[in-house]
């Protein structure tokens, strides 16, 4: 608990058994109440570490994707009372020893969504983010400001803490279960009028660490300005998207995997 807040890790992992383990460890224990894992149908052993070590965890039989695998999360941790949620990979590449001061930002009323930024400081390319990633987070971070009207450092990281007013309010079952996820739900949370903070966080590159590949990142890129692009338009009231409704009856809280067995 924090100020009376009950906080909650969650993992959407995919084939992550060999980082699993010491990204765990790392997580301040003494202020988090539970850690969610939801599997994506991995093809290694990170159901059997989760359960190991003492997890919530919750398997897909089916791979539903990166953005697919956080709705599942984020449903669970609302069904298990979560206040605070903090996203964090299992991959090791984010610094779980963070989560205590993401949440403590969320826990004083003064933000409802932080993001920890691998850009604030020098750590992204310290921590050994390819050049190429480096220039397109740049890129596309400043055409996201201008479009979004924000001044963000980054909108691309995976390491992520809401409120719980946040997830039951944004309709992210409108949402891709693909990687532009992560980028449509804080413009989304932009649009709701949250607040937004961020730390600086370091960042690690390694064998393990997940990463997607160039092709990938094209497609996310363009999704990316695909999104923000939307966003303006339903501002200007030009275009609507369903990205920016406020509907009811697609709350993420209706999808919940079945626990790992």
């Amino acid at each position: 608990m924090l100020a009376g807040k009950r906080v909650a890790v969650v993992m959407p992992a995919y084939n992550a058994a060999k980082t699993l383990s010491q990204t765990v460890a790392e997580i301040p224990r003494e202020i988090v109440d539970d850690i969610i894992l939801t599997d994506d149908a991995s093809r290694d052993d990170t159901v059997e570490v989760a359960k190991s070590l003492g997890l919530h965890t919750l398997r897909h039989e089916a791979n539903r994707g990166y953005g697919g695998n956080q709705k599942t999360c984020y449903a669970a941790a609302l069904e298990r009372g979560a206040d605070i949620v903090i996203m964090l990979h299992p991959d090791y590449q984010y610094s779980p020893r963070l989560v205590a001061a993401m949440a403590s930002m969320i826990a004083s009323g003064h933000y409802e969504v932080v993001l920890a930024s691998r850009i604030l400081g020098k750590g992204a390319l310290a921590g050994g983010m390819p050049m190429y990633k480096y220039i397109a987070n740049r890129m596309l971070t400043f055409v996201e400001n201008v479009l979004l009207g924000q001044k963000l450092s980054e909108y691309h990281t995976g390491y992520r803490a809401w409120s719980k007013t946040v997830l039951e309010r944004l309709p992210l079952l409108s949402c891709s279960d693909d990687f532009v996820f992560d980028n449509q739900m804080i413009a989304q949370a932009v649009h709701f009028g949250f607040p937004i903070g961020e730390i600086s966080c370091p960042t690690k590159y390694f064998d393990e660490a997940s990463s997607i590949n160039f092709r990938r990142s094209v497609t996310y890129g363009f999704g990316v300005l695909g999104t923000a692009l939307q966003y303006r338009l339903n501002k200007m009231k030009l275009a609507k998207s369903d990205l920016f409704a406020d509907l009811d009856g697609r709350r993420v809280v209706s999808r919940v995997a079945p626990p790992a067995n």
